[in-house]
This record gives structure tokens, C-alpha cells and sequence, in this order.
């Protein structure tokens, strides 16, 4: 943590805990019988509990959106840059949520925890968990918490397909949806991805089914070759280029096969930080929601259809380097979300980060958010009166 904490941090959270006793029945055709999900909160909750709004965290995030948890830490929350006093998403206005979802490894349910049943690890036998399963269980949380409606929900990547589930299947619970960086559902090219990634862990010999944590092996191999793949994903040909280039470690070729180009060495760094904080069960289970979503399909694959039901505003965010989830993915939602009635809005922002341009304070993008999250907040009090 910084010597002197910055005046628009949260400061330091302390994560809790909510614990679930009642079954949760999941898309699978399995159920959970009982359950826990970790998250934080930040700001406070007003008297009529209308400004509070979900965080909803992407493929490999977590509940610590924002703030550190202890003096040691050297890295705030992973979207510190949008949520803090007088930042974008206001804690002087706003009571925010962020969550671990289930089946995540930072604490909530899921392949790291002990299955009741046996005493022992889930591992592998953890049920598939889907978007809706995820929804679900956060509208839960919410009446925990006290929260009917939200202010708004908010999501990036996978976030953002969890924020348009919540439109559809509790449309009076949220004025608005704020959906960035993400699609109505993956092309065959992230399916693609996705499986690639799944078998660089699955066929790691340490995976041992699933069952690694049970055996004391982890498949780190895997594991890490599944985030370098990824991680190539979430940037930009510009951003990868201007950042290393062909750069080397030596002034000529080693002809051999050990890291010459500074490219290497980032994707192979980056592979092994993760494996020391992911969890490979989840993240097959995270990568298998992703490919599973599709609400259209419950409407004959007429999104416009499947979003009838949705009665809150939309914030629609892409990023124009982004080819993971280009801008004509949410394009599709705004088209679909414009024949179906809705009040929507969008906004194209240039960047260079690619896909991870959502994490990143580029002003035209949190302009856009602050935007809609005050004009959010003035419709609730003049409803209010």
C-alpha cells in the first residue's frame, strides 16, 4: 500500500462473508444444498437502500474490486481505478458490491472447497455453475444485504454477460445495466479459446482429473500455459507492440529455445503469478459459463425477444482495439436492445489496451459511466419525493 493512502480510495476492506443455507438448483440439473460467497462493500447503504450497486467481476476476478486489505498490500483492488470517492462508481454517493462468484477460488463455494458429502476437496466434482446460477445467487446476497432494486449493476467481459442476465431475469430489481466489453454470447473463435485453454490444463499430468488438490499436485504447466494464451487475447497487436516490439535479452540470436525476445519472458511471468493465485478447476468452470451463455436462445435466437422483458436503461462500453470482444459483439446488444424499445446508450471508446482497455480510467469511458450513474441517482430521488 502507498505511503499515505490516496484521498479518493476506499482504504482498507475487510472481505465477508455470507453464508447460504438454503438449496441452490443449478442449470446443471444439480444442487448445491448449501453455500457461502465472499465479497466487499464500499460507501453505505442509505436509509431506502437505493444506491447500491453489484459489481459483477469478469473470467479471473474476484470480490477485491477496490481498496487493499492490509498496509502490506501493494496493489489495490483490480478496478481501484473506477470505484473511490469522487472516482466514477462515487462511494460518497454509491454502496458498492463486489463478489466472488460461485465456483470461484477467493473464497466462495466452489472445486477448492470441502464437499460435504465426502469430507474431502471437490475438485473436479464440483458442479457446472452458468451465468443464470450466478445471477441467482447474487440476487440472494441482495436480500442479505437488504437491497430490492440497484442503482445500477455493472460488469466487463464475463461481468457484462452477468449484467445482461440480470436485465432479463429480474428486470425490477436494477435501473440500470451497464454491460462493457462483453457480447450476448461467445463467437466459435472464444469457444475456441476457451477450449484450448481447457485442454492445456486437463492433459497436464499433474491435473490427475481434477482431483490435484486431494493428491498434492497442481498443474501449474497448464495452468499457466492456459493464461498465456489468454493473456494474449486481452491485448491489442498495438499495445503488445508498442510495450515490446521485437525487444531481446541479448544483442544477437542464442539459437536455442530459452526466452530471446522480452515478449517471452512477460507471457511466461505472467502464466506462473497466476497459477500461484487461480485455481484450475475454476477456472475450467469459468471458461464453460462463458461458453454456455446465451439467452437468445430461449427466444428462438431473437435476442430482441429474449431483452422484452429487460425495463432499466443500458450503458452499453466497447473498445475499439478490442478483438476478443469486438465492438460489433455489443453492437449486437445495442440493435437488439433498440427493436426491442429500450432506453440505451453507447459509447465506442478509442484505446489501445485491447479487451483490458475496460480496466483502465481512459476518461471518455469513465465520463461515460459517471454520466449515466448521476443521471441514475437524480431519476431515483425525484422518484423519491
Amino acid at each position: 500500500m502507498p505511503d499515505v493512502i490516496p484521498v479518493d480510495s476506499v482504504g482498507v476492506v475487510t472481505p465477508q462473508i455470507a453464508h447460504f443455507s438454503e438449496p441452490l438448483e443449478l442449470a446443471c440439473g444439480k444442487s448445491l444444498s448449501s453455500y457461502q460467497l465472499v465479497y466487499e462493500t464500499y460507501g453505505t447503504l442509505n436509509q431506502d437502500a437505493s444506491n447500491a450497486i453489484l459489481i459483477c467481476h469478469a473470467l479471473s476476478g474476484d470480490h477485491h474490486a477496490a481498496g487493499y486489505h492490509s498496509k502490506d498490500d501493494k496493489k489495490p483492488g483490480w478496478w481501484d481505478s473506477a470505484i473511490g470517492p469522487g472516482k466514477a462508481i462515487d462511494t460518497n454517493k454509491h454502496f458498492v458490491i463486489s463478489l466472488n462468484n460461485l465456483s470461484g477460488c477467493c473464497g466462495s463455494t466452489g472445486p477448492t472447497s470441502i464437499n460435504p458429502d465426502t469430507g474431502k476437496i471437490w475438485g473436479a466434482d464440483f458442479p457446472i455453475v452458468t451465468v443464470e446460477d450466478w445471477v441467482e445467487s447474487q440476487a440472494r446476497l441482495a436480500d442479505k444485504l437488504g437491497v430490492t432494486t440497484f442503482a445500477a449493476i455493472i460488469g466487463g467481459s464475463l461481468g457484462g454477460m452477468q449484467v445482461l442476465e440480470w436485465s432479463i431475469r429480474f428486470p425490477d430489481r436494477l435501473k440500470a445495466a451497464v454491460i462493457i466489453a462483453s457480447a450476448p454470447k461467445l463467437s466459435a473463435q472464444n469457444i475456441a479459446f476457451n477450449e484450448v485453454a481447457r485442454q492445456s490444463i486437463s492433459r497436464d499430468p499433474d491435473f490427475r482429473d481434477g482431483d490435484y488438490l486431494n493428491e498434492e499436485t497442481l498443474p501449474k504447466n497448464g495452468l499457466g500455459l492456459a493464461r498465456m494464451l489468454a493473456h494474449i487475447t486481452y491485448l491489442s497487436d498495438d499495445s503488445m507492440d508498442s510495450k515490446f516490439g521485437r525487444q531481446m535479452r541479448h544483442d544477437t540470436f542464442q539459437y536455442n529455445y530459452d526466452i530471446e525476445f522480452e515478449i517471452e519472458s512477460y507471457l511466461r511471468y505472467q502464466g506462473e503469478a497466476f497459477t500461484n493465485r487461480f485455481d484450475a478447476n475454476t477456472y475450467l468452470l469459468m471458461t464453460k459459463a462463458l461458453d454456455y451463455f446465451d439467452p437468445a436462445a430461449r427466444t428462438e435466437g431473437d435476442l430482441a425477444k429474449a431483452l422484452e422483458k429487460a425495463t432499466c436503461e443500458f450503458l452499453l462500453v466497447s473498445f475499439t482495439t478490442d478483438w476478443r470482444f469486438s465492438p460489433a459483439r455489443s453492437e449486437e446488444i445495442v440493435d437488439a436492445l433498440v427493436k426491442a424499445g429500450k432506453k440505451v446508450s453507447y459509447a465506442k471508446i478509442e484505446a489501445d489496451e485491447g479487451h483490458d482497455a475496460f480496466l483502465f480510467p481512459i476518461p471518455r469511458y469513465m465520463a461515460a459511466l459517471k454520466g449515466l450513474l448521476n443521471r441514475v441517482s437524480k431519476q431515483i430521488q425525484e422518484e423519491a419525493k
